[in-house]
């Protein structure tokens, strides 16, 4: 039987979501607690990746077992075994076709930032002191909204088959007179896709770059003229969705 589970993460001390030979991840922590929960060894595969530093407010994963249990219990037990920074939510059966990755058809990111020094947010934002235009960080936003190949944004050596996203929603929201997040919905990113894209809107914003520079950037896909690639401890996988 097919399982799914979904739980948030604060990412600070993890070597990011997947198993890693030197180095703890979210992966591991979860199989460590599943398997000693159902007395099996449990493999979990999750919605996607997340790098070193980066939290999520809601991820998914599958597992499968044939092992009888009560969810809301297993979720209760689960809490119990985790460490802090990781919490669950919820276990639900679901048909074995589901799959946490491929059944998924957005996610959505969060990245913020703030323009005074805070220090109750230095661990979960980056703290910008420049002056950014953020109505023409916008104006580049909805750009991202009329391509499909993300390649200029694309971690350099990243081994994946192709660079094409469907972008449907990117916007800076403003939440305080300092504080900003930027949202970004996808069916797929591509690792680092969105700190290199929140980078480069930076870059807009300051206007060492116009709105043509940066289409242009786009159409190039060339990873070199895009912006650099702002800091983990302030992105969030917010949702995924099925």
């Amino acid at each position: 039987m097919r399982y799914f589970i979904w739980f948030s993460y604060d990412g600070t001390h993890y070597h990011g979501w997947q198993l890693q030979p030197n180095g703890n991840t979210v992966q591991a922590e979860l199989q460590r607690g599943l398997s000693l929960l159902l007395r099996e060894e449990i493999t979990v595969t999750g919605a996607g990746r997340t790098d070193t530093g980066v939290h999520a407010r809601q991820m998914a994963a599958h597992f499968d077992t044939d092992a009888v249990f009560d969810t809301d219990t297993l979720v209760m037990k689960m809490n119990g075994v985790l460490p802090p920074d990781i919490s669950v939510s919820k276990v639900e059966q679901v048909s074995d076709e589901m799959h946490a990755r491929f059944s998924a058809f957005a996610r959505t990111y969060h990245y913020y930032i703030h323009t005074k020094k805070n220090p109750f947010r230095r661990h979960y934002s980056l703290e910008l002191h420049y002056v950014l235009d953020f109505p023409l960080m916008n104006d580049a936003a909805r750009i991202l909204m009329e391509y499909e190949d993300f390649g200029a944004f694309c971690k350099a050596g990243s081994d994946v088959k192709t660079t094409i996203c469907h972008v449907t929603a990117a916007e800076w929201h403003q939440t305080a007179v300092d504080v900003w997040y930027f949202e970004i919905t996808a069916n797929r990113f591509l690792r680092n896709m969105v700190r290199a894209v929140v980078g480069t809107l930076i870059e807009v914003g300051r206007h060492r770059m116009t709105l043509d520079e940066f289409r242009q950037v786009i159409i190039g896909g060339r990873r070199t003229q895009a912006g650099e690639s702002m800091p983990a401890q302030a992105l969030f996988l917010e949702r995924v969705e099925y």
